[in-house]
């Protein structure tokens, strides 16, 4: 097996009806720019009830009909937000935790020791987090998973995965390996995929792998690493 392999959104989504929620970081392949892409996928109404929406730069969570939300609690969130030199991405309310531990002058890992999976029993959703942090025209960035150590849901394994920025790769973590019953939660090391050049590729091609029937939202952000220019692409399957 080629351990170094770098795969496609084809190759590592299509065909998997239900991966849940997904994050990827990574360099473009001409190393100009960082890329941060995050979607959710549902099979409940309530969770299929979602739109992504973008205010002052940061990207939030929000009910497409309010008047159909059954419980907000774990899906109404801000998931992408900026501070200072950082970018954070995550699937839940722990994006405001880590933000308010850098405001502190505290740490990725130190925030998220704060934190452990969704309560959500019998999966007990991980909690999946990254964070890209800017320095001289280039990046580093974390990953963590915050899952169940047992079907019990008895404590909380932590997993922090820590990569230097390469041109054309990226990292791509996922709550869940398949759809289940109860939902099979991700295992082992970030997975390796392919950043291309041109963000309206790449966005597409996650789009189209996403399964179509439990795919809901999902966006993509470029960061150019000489001059700070973002460019961005939102998808809302609710329109």
């Amino acid at each position: 097996m080629d351990n170094y392999k770098i795969f496609t959104p084809e190759e590592l989504i299509r065909g998997n009806s239900y991966v849940g929620r997904g994050i990827i970081v990574g360099k473009t392949a001409d190393g100009t720019k960082a890329a941060a892409a995050y979607f959710i996928m549902g099979r409940s109404a309530n969770s299929r009830n979602r739109i992504f929406t973008k205010k002052d730069g940061d990207i939030y969570t929000e009910p497409f009909d309010p008047s159909k939300v059954e419980d907000p609690s774990l899906i109404i969130y801000r998931a992408v937000a900026k501070i200072g030199k950082n970018l954070i991405v995550t699937n839940g309310d722990q994006t405001d935790t880590i933000y308010d531990f850098i405001k502190e002058g505290e740490c990725f890992n130190r925030a998220l020791k704060t934190r452990s999976f969704e309560p959500d029993e019998p999966n007990f959703t991980p909690r999946i987090s990254a964070m890209l942090t800017f320095e001289e025209s280039s990046f580093f960035y974390k990953m963590s998973i915050l899952k169940s150590i047992d079907e019990k849901g008895s404590d909380c394994a932590r997993y922090t995965f820590s990569y230097p920025s390469v041109n054309g790769l990226g990292h791509f973590i996922h709550t869940y390996i398949q759809d289940g019953n109860p939902l099979p939660t991700f295992m082992g090391e970030p997975e390796r995929i392919r950043i291309p050049d041109d963000i309206d590729g790449f966005t597409d091609e996650l789009w189209e792998a996403l399964d179509p029937d439990n795919k809901i939202s999902l966006y993509v952000r470029y960061i150019d690493l000489a001059t700070g220019e973002e460019e961005d692409r939102l998808i809302n399957k609710n329109k």
